[in-house]
């Protein structure tokens, strides 16, 4: 019978709705007695005793008098934060990442990739991000209202409200000359290696330039006149480079020899786009399809796409290798789900597409630090405008980013390659640091002397 006496007595505790007996005295009752008191005090002993209580000064917020004034309930209601839109995104991002399986292949490496691109593009690191962030003071509690609950309010800063400052030339970095380009939109005419080597494709050309050392290398040239470069990927390790052509086949080339390993054929049309996971390369054509091939095998095709009408412009492989994007002429965007191995030749079960473009779909990206597939449609179609770079004098028709994610190059019909530094330093925030250092090295000169 004890247990049940003790379960009573912790219901009645845990009940907040039944009012409190020995709850301190409401505003509202402190008022009202103290001006009772004052009006009692100041009665003088010389004076009648008959003055009334009601002549005096009574509380100007009594309960009764106005109805909005009155106590209210009990518990009341609690405090709604103020969330925009791209908290929301943060949110719903944060809620989907605790439902994934934890990836133990992760390094510290790739954390630390991670946190560098999430500060660059949002300002602070979406790991310190918070579900839910307040936004403004809680709202005041009305006349009389009585809270039998102790409720603390943080106004700290949160990673949300810091202010991004992010400086980007307007001016190219550098432009290099590319002639006999082909001005065709739905081609994918440049890459930028892990080694830092873009590979460009001029007509039925690749050239190579590194970078670094800024060398400039003809690695191939196609025997036909009239047959041209369509497509261009590296590998990730940057040692081998897969091109696509326009008589319907993928070349594979050691870079590093200058030599061809194999061409593949699988398609009926030119293979405008490439993208690699692995040992998988994923090539698209007119013809609409999308060919997996495993380059380890010679029977290199292994599983065929079709959810595109028309050519296949843009593919690219989440980070993790999970998921396939792929754009079309058909203004499609389409997501597949990653080859299980030994799966048969056949269709793929298609996961989500969308049609809401206008246009073809060529340009495709991932979120760089976290693969997200619901909502995927915040990751794929959301563009976010930081900065206007012109300088072409034709349409731009490829962009890809460096190895170190710090230039950017565009390569338009203008026949020209332009390189955008996208993380300069401000050259004034530069020149006034380069003061503040200088000045006070001399003050820490002038104190040993």
């Amino acid at each position: 019978m004890a247990q049940f006496g003790f379960e009573n007595d912790i219901h009645s505790i845990l009940k907040l709705d039944m009012p409190i007996t020995n709850a301190p005295m409401a505003r509202w009752q402190r008022k009202a007695s103290s001006s009772n008191t004052s009006a009692l005090n100041g009665l003088s002993p010389g004076k009648a005793a008959n003055v009334s209580l009601s002549s005096s000064k009574t509380p100007s917020k009594t309960p009764g008098k106005n109805k909005k004034q009155t106590p209210s309930k009990m518990g009341g209601d609690r405090f709604i934060p103020i969330r925009n839109g791209k908290q929301m995104d943060v949110a719903s991002f944060l809620l989907t990442k605790e439902n994934e399986q934890v990836d133990t292949n992760n390094t510290a490496g790739a954390s630390e990739n991670q946190k560098a691109w999430s500060m660059s593009l949002n300002g602070y690191n979406i790991e310190d991000a918070k579900i839910l962030h307040l936004g403004g003071k809680p709202l005041n509690a009305p006349e009389g209202y009585q809270n039998n609950l102790k409720v603390l309010y943080s106004q700290a800063t949160t990673p949300a409200s810091v202010k991004k400052t992010r400086y980007i030339s307007s001016t190219p970095d550098r432009i290099l000359d590319a002639p006999d380009l082909r001005n065709d939109f739905y081609l994918n005419l440049l890459d930028w290696s892990s080694r830092n080597v873009l590979a460009v494709a001029l007509h039925n050309s690749v050239y190579l330039w590194d970078a670094t050392q800024g060398d400039i290398t003809l690695l191939m040239k196609l025997e036909r006149e009239e047959d041209y470069i369509c497509s261009l990927s590296w590998t990730k390790e940057g040692s081998y480079l897969a091109i696509g052509t326009s008589d319907c086949k993928v070349q594979l080339w050691d870079v590093e020899n200058q030599k061809r390993l194999r061409s593949m054929a699988s398609h009926t049309a030119r293979v405008g786009s490439l993208s690699w996971n692995d040992h998988i390369l994923s090539s698209g054509s007119r013809s609409g399809h999308i060919h997996h091939h495993d380059v380890r095998m010679a029977d290199h095709h292994i599983f065929t796409l079709t959810g595109h009408s028309q050519e296949v412009c843009g593919l690219k492989w989440s980070p993790d290798g999970r998921y396939l994007a792929s754009g079309g002429n058909d203004n499609l965007v389409c997501v597949w789900p990653r080859v299980q191995e030994g799966s048969a030749s056949n269709d793929s079960q298609l996961i989500r597409c969308w049609s809401e473009h206008q246009g073809a779909v060529k340009a495709l990206a991932w979120c760089p630090w976290q693969v997200i597939l619901s909502p995927i449609t915040f990751i794929l179609l959301h563009l976010f405008t930081f900065a206007e770079l012109n300088g072409h004098e034709d349409r731009v028709l490829n962009l890809t980013l460096s190895p170190d994610c710090s230039t950017v190059a565009t390569i338009a019909g203008d026949e020209t390659i332009r390189l955008w530094k996208s993380f300069e330093v401000d050259p004034v925030k530069k020149k006034a640091k380069e003061r503040m250092v200088k000045s006070t090295s001399s003050v820490i000169h002038q104190s040993i002397r």
